[in-house]
């Protein structure tokens, strides 16, 4: 009987697997938005999924420490709130990032699963969480979004274009000669189990292959959930960054060297500038 219930439960665990592997393919090789990378130098950005209050005391503090700006992707749904990821930020930590001319991205109003939720269901909370950004931040708006828990259905990636110049992924990888502005490919630090010897080959590998290396994490802390990472180790990723000769950028930023020629200003830069407009995006 024990054997039989250890057999059941590795099928399943393997089923589970395969499940995820075949949502993963058929998400990255559908509704792509492929733009061959025109930078002239290694790119590295550094950002933040679901913006823990955490992520900016610590690890924006520490960027800040080196003149380095990072990109934090906030669900507007979840602000105030005690998540998984730990104590999410406040309408207080939003002025504070534009302040200190970090970058805001999308995740979704509701922090929606990129999978299991409905196209139109999922459009409609990135629709409101513009719209919440909006009432806070007068003039803000987002130009990126990061794929919440999961890899995006096909109609969900193909309908991106419409609202963001890119979205990042996942993937535990780098981006190099080309890429797919519907799923760019990012590194979790979390996923690297504290091996920063890995991360470094990975941050010299990006040097040799001129590529953009996207790290991510969630919260940053002394006692960080499973999902985030201490600031010692954010720190000693960022060094090595530095040390490589990479340049670092926001999302946007570095996005804007890809492409070879200016896109868009920084989303501070845009913020600011629109709320002394009152110019609203496009839609």
């Amino acid at each position: 009987m024990v054997r039989s219930g250890v057999t059941n439960w590795s099928l399943r665990v393997a089923g589970e697997r395969l499940r995820i592997k075949l949502r993963r393919t058929v998400s990255l090789r559908l509704a792509c938005r492929a733009v061959v990378m025109r930078n002239k130098e290694p790119l590295v950005s550094f950002t933040f999924d679901d913006f823990p209050c955490s992520a900016l005391l610590e690890g924006g503090s520490i960027l800040e420490t080196y003149s380095l700006r990072g990109t934090f992707f906030a669900s507007l749904g979840l602000m105030g709130t005690t998540a998984p990821t730990g104590a999410i930020f406040g309408v207080s930590d939003l002025h504070k990032l534009i302040q200190k001319e970090h970058e805001i991205g999308c995740h979704t109003f509701n922090h929606y699963n990129a999978w299991e939720t409905a196209p139109s269901e999922f459009q409609a909370s990135i629709v409101q969480n513009r719209e919440a950004l909006d009432r806070y931040l007068p003039g803000a708006f987002f130009r990126n979004f990061s794929y919440p828990i999961s890899c995006p259905r096909p109609r969900t990636k193909r309908m991106m274009s419409k609202y963001f110049d890119c979205c990042r992924g996942g993937g535990q990888t780098l981006n190099a000669g080309s890429l797919d502005l519907n799923f760019l490919k990012a590194f979790f630090l979390e996923k690297s189990s504290g091996d920063f010897d890995s991360i470094a080959r990975l941050i010299e590998r990006n040097s040799r292959e001129r590529g953009w290396l996207i790290f991510a994490t969630h919260d940053v802390s002394k006692r960080p959930t499973k999902f985030g990472c201490t600031p010692q180790f954010f720190e000693q990723v960022v060094r090595c960054a530095i040390s490589s000769g990479a340049t670092i950028l926001t999302v946007c930023g570095a996005l804007e060297k890809v492409r070879g020629k200016p896109s868009h200003a920084s989303a501070s830069e845009l913020a600011l500038d629109r709320r002394a407009s009152g110019a609203k995006p496009a839609p």
